[in-house]
């Protein structure tokens, strides 16, 4: 008899071993942890993160997980929901699972835990491994698409991706980490519609925080309903955009199958939504091979699918929020700055008058064709431009972004964002030797060694000296 979701599991996040994680995936978790921890340093002053800080320290008791490896503490929850927001405050974090943003749901949740606990650097690995095994596992059980229904896959997902990780964190046995799955069931949230807002970086900051609840909860004998994920009206049902979710057949989890593996991570290169990085790629491509002046452009139109429409909803920006979420203003910054960074996604820079008149330029056409296992692309995305002496010039068809899992960025590209978003949070933090560290995650002995965690700002562990 094929053992339950639920329960099956429960069994697998209690049982993942450090040990039996190929070397590869190890690679990807770390590129996880470095990718997040940067953008999440370089988010910490956005207005996002300095509204939930101020709700939940205004009431926090002590502890020891930190703030944005300040000097600052507070209990793990707290630390994990305001770490996890500014990690995705910048929507500059990894993506991967059908559009997710994994690493900014499961390495707040896992740092601030791990702090807590004075857990190693290969329970950590460990944890994040179980995190998203159990996160690729639920959502390939459903063929629709999420964002296209309204759900952000991110809140929802993470929330049991989260408590798989921190339930390995606990050392917690199967049935508990059953439980601690179903407890998550009921803290799952968020909806497309806050996407362009304050509210959408918070969705993963929260499903950081209840992922340690329903861990330390179902430590602490709250049981759950034993089939929460895949009742008729559980998870998998109660969410799903097809109604034909996948509830029955076995769990497909390690060692049988790494998903870390098959999907990996997506590293962004530019600070904007995801399904703006193939036409902006494609733009800057186009500009290579034949260049152009930005004020000799009469149009731009970009080819996508309908999902991508959808979700780069801002026509009209006049903000950097909204912006993150406009592909009219994503292709303006390309051209007119010649990058899309950090520095341009600033209300300032959105509202000058030549960027304005950029994006009134931008006209989207809908690539009908969408790929099955993917949420919601097209086989490629391309862009035309049209000059002002009449010449049409067609970019190359781009199938993966730069940065994608598929041709990922090198160790110097990693280091390269990594080292800008420190510069960008303005924290007088030792970039290398943070990064560092992060890369020789599997030697530290414990999660303090990150520094932070004992009321100092962060210095270099001894595992890297």
């Amino acid at each position: 008899m094929t053992q339950p979701v639920t329960s099956a599991l429960g069994a697998f996040a209690s049982g993942v071993r450090f040990d039996a994680i190929p070397p590869a995936a190890v690679g990807t978790v770390k590129q996880g942890f470095i990718d997040c921890i940067g953008v999440m340093l370089a988010g910490a002053r956005e207005p996002s993160t300095a509204a939930i800080e101020k709700v939940l320290m205004s009431d926090a008791g002590p502890g020891r997980s930190t703030l944005y490896f300040s000097g600052r503490q507070a209990a793990a929850p707290v630390a994990a929901w305001i770490n996890g927001t500014s990690a995705h405050a910048l929507d500059y974090d990894d993506v991967a699972l059908k559009g997710c943003h994994p690493s900014a749901v499961l390495v707040p949740a896992i740092l601030a835990e791990a702090q807590s606990l004075g857990a190693s650097g290969r329970e950590m690995i460990a944890a994040y491994a179980a995190g998203y095994e159990v996160w690729a596992e639920l959502i390939g059980r459903e063929p629709g698409n999420y964002q296209r229904k309204g759900w952000h896959p991110t809140g929802i997902f993470g929330a049991l991706g989260a408590a798989a990780a921190c339930a390995r964190l606990h050392g917690l046995d199967a049935e508990r980490a059953a439980h601690a799955l179903g407890i998550a069931v009921s803290h799952s949230s968020g909806v497309m519609s806050n996407l362009g807002s304050m509210v959408k970086p918070m969705h993963p900051g929260k499903a950081a925080a209840c992922g340690i609840l329903s861990a330390r909860l179902a430590r602490e004998g709250v049981f759950a309903a034993a089939d929460a994920v895949e009742h008729a009206q559980g998870f998998l049902s109660a969410v799903s955009p097809s109604g034909e979710p996948d509830v029955s057949s076995p769990v497909g989890v390690p060692p049988s199958r790494w998903r870390i593996l098959e999907h990996g991570l997506s590293i962004k290169k530019y600070p904007v939504c995801y399904r703006a990085h193939r036409a902006i790629d494609a733009i800057f491509d186009l500009a290579r091979m034949q260049p152009f002046s930005p004020d000799k452009v009469r149009e731009i139109r970009v080819t996508f699918s309908r999902s991508h429409a959808v979700i780069l909803k801002n026509h009209r920006p006049v903000s950097a929020i909204e912006g993150k979420f406009s592909i009219e203003f994503s292709l303006a910054c390309a051209l007119i700055a010649g990058r899309v960074g950090l520095r341009d996604l600033t209300d300032e820079f959105v509202r000058r008058p030549d960027v304005q008149a950029m994006i009134g330029r931008v006209f989207i056409d809908i690539n009908p064709e969408e790929e099955t296992g993917t949420s919601g692309y097209s086989p490629f995305d391309w862009v035309e431009v049209e000059l002002a002496d009449g010449r049409r010039l067609k970019s190359p068809e781009v199938r993966h972004a730069r940065g994608d899992a598929s041709m990922p960025l090198d160790d110097d590209g990693l280091w390269g964002k990594f080292e800008d978003c420190i510069a960008w949070s303005g924290m007088p933090l030792p970039a290398r030797g943070l990064y560092d560290s992060l890369r020789n995650l599997e030697h530290c002995e414990s999660a303090l060694e990150l520094g932070g965690a004992s009321g100092k700002p962060v210095a270099v562990p001894e595992c890297v000296r």
